[in-house]
């Protein structure tokens, strides 16, 4: 573990709150590899998705509820809030609120991250924005 690896970290959140998707200069690799379905390799690609997610919710907060860190390895886990005020997968603005929770592993490599994992729960998200039925215990709908 090195102070290193947190502050990467630490500068991913600071990037999320300052909505400022240019920082990702200072903390995502070049050849950035995503296993993420959402968002491409690269850091301009990265850089393209939190401009976007930054339109979707002007007022984005975000949290840092855990960091972990071995070795190469960093895994975050996070809480982002905020208004849906632009388009965000197609979906057009609802004006409601959300909360989104991730888990982020990263691996490092000189000083930046340059593989990164995630865990998203768009499934709530979806649920929030009153895309799809939000689901009770056993499956039941909620709203019936």
């Amino acid at each position: 573990m090195t102070a290193d690896h947190r502050e990467l970290a630490e500068a991913f959140l600071a990037m999320l709150n300052r909505h400022d998707p240019d920082a990702v200069d200072h903390f995502v690799a070049v050849g950035y590899i995503n296993h993420n379905r959402i968002v491409a390799d690269g850091r301009e690609a990265n850089r393209a998705f939190w401009a976007a997610f930054f339109a979707a919710f002007p007022d984005l907060t975000a949290t840092m509820d855990d960091l972990v860190m071995a070795g190469d390895r960093v895994v975050g886990r996070f809480t982002y809030r905020g208004t849906h005020r632009g388009p965000l997968f197609g979906i057009p603005p609802t004006g409601k609120p959300v909360e989104m929770r991730s888990i982020d592993i990263w691996r490092v490599a000189g000083g930046e991250f340059a593989e990164h994992w995630d865990e998203l729960n768009l499934l709530e998200v979806f649920q929030q924005l009153g895309v799809i039925p939000a689901l009770g215990p056993g499956g039941q709908d909620q709203r019936s």
